[in-house]
């Protein structure tokens, strides 16, 4: 009995090359676009604990076209060792042929999603999204939404505030090569009322924003993503939800989001972005609050994506196997 070979699997792109078929844009619209698509199936993701507080990810989902999962190690104690917090890879299928077509860098996947779905939110949402910006955490989201939303919305003023002093004094100096004006603060929370657009982005070992936003205010906070992490203080949701708006990412969220969870807010009955994106119009009055907590369904967004540059655009540059 004789087989046929398959064709050779392509190698892996690495981060820079990830990020080159992901321009903001772009990957907002194909998240938009999947929300729309009803062949879209994402079950429920796995995290399996590991050891000294780590998590292991396993993320699959599929549409008409395109399989993929993501499997990522989630590490906090490699936080300041220099070895990255998030490892991982995203491998994406051809789901007629069985084929893998890609095998994208996890943590870009996940610092570019992310940022994009933020993106996508503000886009549809915010009351003022012109800034000034407020970043409260200067890692790699922080790096992802300061480059989304200066590139995405033309964000042109940008104030940073992180617990580190050289990753704020980094982030302001990537945001003005990006030209933007920015700063460091020392207190986010004197910074609210200064600025219309706000994204918390830090691991949320403890809650880093107090102060009620403005009215015209809106709010990304991407860092907590289980029930028992927390960014922002009960007392700031709830002002929230008694003067103006909360949307979650996804369902999922409605038993994930420790913020809202932990104010004592009813999530299940919040608007998930599907649902606000359905609507067409922005809310009337009031600070909006978009709580993510990461959904595999935006890493199928990212996938398509990549996939169709790559394949009907030039092909990225590809690691060395």
């Amino acid at each position: 009995m004789s087989f046929t070979s398959p064709s050779p699997a392509p190698g892996t792109l690495d981060a820079a090359a990830t990020a080159a078929c992901l321009p903001w844009d772009a990957l907002a619209a194909e998240i938009a676009a999947l929300l729309q698509d009803s062949t879209v199936s994402v079950p429920a993701r796995t995290v399996l604990p590991l050891p000294q507080g780590g998590s292991l990810f396993v993320m699959p989902a599929t549409d008409s076209r395109v399989a993929m999962a993501k499997l990522i190690t989630l590490t906090p104690a490699n936080t300041g060792t220099g070895r990255p917090a998030i490892q991982g890879d995203v491998v994406v299928f051809d789901v007629t042929t069985g084929e893998r077509r890609l095998v994208l860098d996890g943590p870009t996947i996940t610092a570019r999603r992310t940022a994009a779905v933020s993106l996508l939110a503000a886009q549809h949402l915010a009351p003022q999204a012109q800034g000034p910006l407020l970043i409260v955490g200067a890692g790699v989201q922080g790096l992802a939404h300061l480059e989304a939303f200066v590139q995405g919305l033309g964000v042109r003023d940008v104030w940073v505030a992180s617990r580190s002093a050289a990753s704020a004094e980094a982030l302001v100096l990537r945001a003005q090569a990006l030209g933007a004006q920015a700063r460091t603060v020392a207190d986010a929370d004197a910074a609210v009322p200064h600025c219309p657009l706000i994204a918390v982005c830090t691991p949320a070992h403890s809650v880093v924003l107090s102060a009620p936003p403005r009215p015209d205010a809106f709010v990304a906070a991407v860092g907590a993503f289980t029930p028992a992490m927390a960014e922002l203080a009960p007392a700031f949701c709830r002002h929230v939800a008694a003067h103006g708006h909360i949307v979650v990412d996804s369902e999922d969220a409605r038993h994930e989001a420790g913020d809202l969870l932990q104010a004592g807010l009813d999530v299940g009955m919040l608007p998930t972005l599907r649902e606000a994106l359905q609507r067409q119009r922005a809310p009337s009055a009031g600070p909006v609050l978009f709580k993510s907590c990461g959904w595999a369904g935006w890493d199928l967004a990212a996938a398509r994506l990549a996939m169709r540059l790559g394949t009907e655009g030039a092909p990225p540059t590809q690691a060395t196997p």
